[in-house]
């Protein structure tokens, strides 16, 4: 059941980006609920993108492996070095690869950033197309029998003889054995009780730049401010943590504070210098909580739930998919 023509949340309105983390966000991560929970997670990240990888070829999906980097302003060269040993050691245990994370600060002149003291070089990061993504998926879940109706929302729901009775906004009700809640920031819109909060997150999109020194996805600010390339254009997001509390909303305008913010870590850190024009911009809603971990769980006998991706659907999704399916086909 899709509320509209299309997914409009953030599925085909998030940045494009295939990550699963910067050094500094898992940094963050270890202080905020700990390694052993900040390395759970990363791994449901990295798993849930080689699994699209698996399933969907890279030219269905849009998907280009041209590797990701993190931006650093500031921090001491021998604590940074110390740092990415440390959690390449911790990451191996998840991809078995020896150093994901790399020290490439021999780039920095030829991307031109302004203000940028250290780069660290991710190969296994990528960037994809929402859009091909979300038609994908549609084609594979039609094909394997699923009927998807679209324009038809649901308002609430009711237990009745056993069975689960939708209630939607202009169609007849209908009734169904299982309930499955996957609205992620919308979610608590029929399930209340659930720790979910919306969490706008916002984009623009440069005109195409002659010459763009870069290719590739880029973070900043433990993954607050997120860019990559699009084609020859920079598209630009995030900026929400300058304002935390006006950015949790279900509004899918754009606001002036984020896109002056967007606008000028634009102009004075990425394209310094450079001559272009804003052509579009747009947002999408996230859905956080008080923890970053995904909420997966029966709500009861009939109604199951599987919310709160925390900004990283697109990694989560595959896996988050099949751990809701198996529970699900548990208590059938």
């Amino acid at each position: 059941m899709e509320r509209g023509l299309i997914p409009t949340g953030a599925s085909t309105r998030n940045a494009g980006f295939a990550c699963f983390g910067t050094l500094s966000e898992m940094i963050a991560g270890v202080k905020e609920i700990g390694e052993d929970q900040m390395l759970e997670l990363t791994e449901l990240r990295y798993k849930g993108l080689r699994k699209i990888g698996k399933v969907f070829s890279d030219k269905e999906i849009g998907l280009e492996r041209k590797g990701g980097y993190e931006l650093i302003a500031g921090a001491d060269n021998n604590e940074l070095r110390s740092q990415i040993d440390s959690f390449n050691r911790l990451l191996k245990k998840i991809t078995g690869h020896q150093k994901i994370f790399r020290l490439q600060n021999e780039k920095l002149g030829a991307f031109g950033f302004a203000g940028i003291q250290h780069l660290i070089g991710n190969a296994l990061e990528a960037q994809l197309h929402s859009g091909k993504l979300c038609q994908a998926l549609l084609r594979l879940v039609q094909s394997m029998g699923v009927t998807v109706l679209n324009n038809m929302e649901i308002t609430g729901y009711e237990k009745v003889h056993g069975q689960v009775l939708l209630h939607t906004h202009e169609a007849p009700s209908l009734l169904s054995s299982q309930l499955l809640v996957a609205t992620n920031a919308f979610a608590r819109q029929l399930l209340p009780q659930l720790d979910v909060t919306p969490a706008r997150g916002q984009i623009i999109v440069t005109s195409p730049i002659e010459n763009l020194p870069f290719r590739g996805a880029f973070h900043f600010d433990e993954g607050f401010y997120y860019f990559r390339n699009l084609g020859d254009r920079v598209l630009l997001g995030g900026a929400r943590n300058k304002v935390f509390e006006a950015e949790m909303t279900s509004e899918m305008d754009v606001s002036t504070p984020i896109q002056e913010e967007l606008e000028r870590f634009l102009r004075e850190v990425v394209l310094p210098g450079r001559h272009y024009t804003i052509e579009h911009r747009w947002s999408g809603i996230m859905g956080m909580g008080g923890e970053k971990m995904p909420i997966l769980r029966a709500v009861n006998d009939h109604v199951f739930c599987a919310v709160r991706m925390s900004g990283m659907g697109v990694a989560l999704a595959p896996v988050v998919g099949e751990k809701i399916a198996s529970l699900m086909t548990s208590t059938t």
